[in-house]
């Protein structure tokens, strides 16, 4: 029986994606939500020129325009082609690239990433052990692999629950664990009235 405390990672993976109208709307809400994560991510990753920064379940794309303008070659992916369109729309850097996608399928080449972020969408991950290893496959040694996720209480229902409690965020770093990352760490950031986890590791 599953229980609150033990409610898996992707514990809204039957969420049934954007599209359409709603999700062009979804998508501009989150031009403006992401602002933080896509800063958070630049900065505990230390993103700079030289770096190729892969963004899985990039949405409208901030996180990867935010590694862009720190010089790095950056690539957005994402199932929903509405929020492909909106990436695209949004974006003046010819040098980005985007390519729809899911966590466990990227259509990327091995070794294409030396940092790899999934910013709050790891909780929607169909399956978290085939997309751990195919961020461990487009990882190139010593590549970083980060993930955030909106702090969430127990118990929490509809949209208060998407994110992780804290015994999800340890679920997750266990199980990059398990997939043969490295010096994985679990931290936790303020964003004004709210926080989210970190979950940080190193591809061997």
């Amino acid at each position: 029986m599953t229980t609150p405390e033990t409610l898996p990672v992707n514990h809204h993976a039957d969420h049934p994606g954007f599209s359409g109208v709603t999700g062009a709307i979804v998508g501009l809400m989150l031009l403006w939500m992401g602002r933080a994560n896509a800063r958070l991510a630049v900065e505990v990753t230390g993103v700079s020129a030289g770096d190729r920064v892969v963004d899985i379940g990039c949405g409208p794309g901030g996180a990867v325009r935010e590694a862009a303008r720190r010089g790095a070659r950056a690539t957005g992916v994402d199932p929903a082609p509405v929020m492909l369109r909106l990436a695209r729309t949004f974006t003046r850097d010819a040098s980005i690239a985007w390519a729809e996608g899911t966590a466990e399928s990227v259509p990327l080449p091995d070794g294409s990433a030396t940092v790899l972020w999934s910013l709050a969408t790891v909780h929607h991950w169909q399956n978290v052990g085939m997309g751990l290893g195919e961020a461990r496959r487009l990882l190139a040694p010593k590549g970083r692999l980060l993930a955030v996720e909106r702090r969430v209480q127990r118990g929490a229902t509809g949209l208060a629950s998407h994110g992780w409690t804290e015994q999800q965020a340890e679920s997750f770093a266990a199980q990059c664990r398990t997939s043969g990352f490295t010096d994985v760490t679990v931290g936790q950031h303020g964003h004004g009235r709210r926080s989210v986890w970190t979950v940080i590791a190193v591809r061997p």
